[in-house]
């Protein structure tokens, strides 16, 4: 979609486009669009239309409800903030009390209007002319336009003395390819003016890659790392007078509170602390969101190492923003956990407490890893479909699935790992 394309779906004509095709979107794209041209629309506005209507069906998973008033672009949507995760900072940024920020690379405008809607009034700045149209749209679409402006123009021009805190989102994807840019000193803004903002504002919000290398954070900032339903989908970074503690693993639940075993509607028993306003400086935390989601905190310094011990009764798989945040020592610390290797984040315990740090499974039996040898107890216990998880194995899962020539009608969960640095595999059952 350009920018002529966009204003052509913004007038009445584009509009009743827009609720054709949404009724004809998600079957055949191509009756889909015939459709549409049958009923005398130019092919130009039908395919920008479907283009819309597609593309807000996936955004659901992101916005919600939201989504079917929005205007995304592929690339924008899949960089764009989880809606649950955007509305957590926003209320952080709140607490703090903040009340003005500049959005330094707003994209679609997800982080810009979550804050918003806590009240805060919002600059937001984003280069590219088209995607900055959108971000305007789908503040107006929220009814946020008294509390949202966007300018098209660049993010380091931004005079950032109008505002109380700055939050930036550098892009990290070249554009024109949207290939991954894994170098900090090639995003935009680059690296140097994105820490720079701290110096110059004291309450700066950086949202980076999960992946960012802990060196690259600047001294006395807060790493947060961000899960949504096990999957890791960013890192923050808290400056200036923003942090409480030096790491935060922070773990968002969009669905019912699930036991041990990953179970929905079960009660957690996790212990927890008063992280629910973004204070206290250890443990854990719970603040409930509504419609079932909820958001749990664990942190701690990021530097302590868990004891090592042998393989027991239970094994924990911990969330990745546990790990990603180094809190497996904390974590562990509460389960009353050990590792068995001390290089792979799997914890061992003789009870099975449920959490939403981590995934808990009864450990049935431990061998050194021998293919023969696991197919033989595999077909003894007449399973026939396996769960395969691994941390620190070089195996290949669906290979392995493949070459153990399952026959059976009972399931199971591999876990290859390693233990005191010996390949080794384990196999699971749920925990009761």
């Amino acid at each position: 979609m350009d920018l002529e394309q966009f204003a052509a779906l913004r007038t009445p004509e584009g509009s009743a486009a827009l609720d054709a095709a949404a009724r004809v979107a998600g079957g055949d794209p191509l009756v889909a669009a015939a459709s549409l041209r049958s009923a005398g629309m130019p092919a130009g506005l039908a395919a920008a239309a479907l283009t819309q209507a597609e593309l807000r069906r996936r955004a659901v998973g992101k916005f919600g409800p939201a989504a079917s008033a929005m205007f995304f672009t592929r690339p924008g949507l899949e960089q764009a903030t989880r809606r649950i995760v955007a509305d957590r900072r926003a209320q952080r940024l709140r607490a703090a009390g903040v009340s003005t920020l500049a959005d330094l690379g707003c994209g679609l405008g997800a982080d810009a209007l979550a804050a918003a809607r806590t009240g805060i009034r919002v600059y937001a700045v984003e280069a590219d002319p088209l995607t900055a149209a959108l971000a305007e749209a789908n503040a107006q679409a929220a009814g946020l336009a008294e509390l949202v402006t966007v300018e098209c123009g660049d993010a380091t021009a931004f005079d950032v003395t109008r505002v109380e805190a700055v939050f930036c989102d550098p892009a990290r994807r070249r554009a024109g390819t949207g290939r991954r840019i894994f170098d900090p000193n090639s995003y935009s803004p680059p690296w140097d003016f994105v820490t720079g903002l701290a110096e110059r504002v004291p309450r700066t919000v950086v949202k980076v890659a999960p992946g960012i290398d802990h060196a690259l954070i600047p001294p006395g900032a807060e790493a947060e790392w961000v899960s949504v339903d096990g999957d890791l989908v960013e890192a923050t970074l808290w400056c200036g007078d923003l942090p409480d503690v030096p790491r935060r693993a922070t773990i968002c639940k969009e669905g019912p509170p699930v036991n041990a075993s990953g179970i929905a509607g079960d009660p957690c028993y996790h212990p927890t602390g008063g992280l629910a306003d973004g204070g206290s400086n250890r443990g854990s935390g719970e603040l409930h969101l509504g419609n079932g989601a909820s958001v749990h905190q664990l942190t701690g310094s990021g530097t302590r190492e868990a004891d090592v011990g042998p393989v027991r009764r239970f094994v924990y798989d911990p969330d990745p923003a546990v790990v990603r945040a180094h809190l497996v020592a904390e974590l562990a610390a509460d389960l009353d956990a050990t590792l068995a290797d001390p290089t792979i984040a799997y914890l061992y315990a003789d009870a099975a407490t449920p959490t939403p740090y981590a995934r808990c499974l009864e450990v049935t039996d431990v061998l050194p890893f021998s293919l023969k040898r696991l197919r033989a107890l595999l077909r003894e216990r007449r399973v026939g479909r396996v769960e395969i998880l691994k941390r620190g194995s070089a195996l290949e899962p669906e290979r392995l699935r493949r070459d153990l020539r399952l026959a059976g009608d009972q399931p199971a969960s591999l876990v290859l790992t390693r233990v005191a640095a010996a390949p080794t595999v384990l196999v699971c059952r749920p925990t009761p």
